[in-house]
C-alpha cells in the first residue's frame, strides 16, 4: 500500500495548489477528493510533475465560499481513507477566528473519520 504526502506550494488567483509525493517513485497516481462543509469540490485537477511519483494538485475556490467565516478545505486519497492536508479560507472579522478555524478543521475531520467507519463496517459486513 502506498502512502502519500503533501505540502502547499502556493494560493494563486482563487487556485490552491500543493505538491503530493508517494512514497516511492512507482505510486499509482492518488484519488485526491476536497471536501469542505462535507460537500466535494469539483474540478479539482492532479497533473503529473516532472519528479516520479509526485504530482500537482490544483484546488480552485468556488466563489460563493469567499463569504465571511471559516470555510475549511480537507484533501484525502479516497481509495486508502488517508487525510492529506487541509487548508482555511477566512473572511469578514478576523477576531476570535483563530478557534473557528480549528473547530471547522475538527468538524471536517470528524466528518472524514464517519464516513471511512461506514465504509469499513459495510466492507466488512
Amino acid at each position: 500500500m502506498t502512502a502519500y504526502s503533501m505540502s502547499k506550494a502556493r494560493f494563486f488567483e482563487g487556485v490552491w495548489e500543493g505538491v503530493i509525493a508517494g512514497d516511492a517513485d512507482d505510486s499509482p497516481t492518488p484519488e485526491v477528493e476536497v471536501r469542505v462543509h462535507d460537500k466535494a469540490i469539483q474540478d479539482v485537477g492532479l497533473e503529473p510533475l516532472p519528479d516520479p511519483g509526485s504530482w500537482l494538485l490544483k484546488v480552485p475556490v468556488p466563489t460563493n465560499l469567499l463569504a465571511d467565516g471559516v470555510h475549511t478545505f480537507m484533501i484525502s486519497e479516497s481509495s486508502l481513507g488517508q487525510a492529506l492536508g487541509s487548508f482555511s479560507i477566512v473572511a469578514g472579522d478576523a477576531a476570535g477566528e483563530d478557534i473557528r478555524a480549528e473547530m471547522s478543521l475538527l468538524r471536517a475531520e470528524l466528518d472524514m473519520l464517519k464516513r471511512s467507519f461506514r465504509r469499513h463496517c459495510r466492507e466488512t459486513a
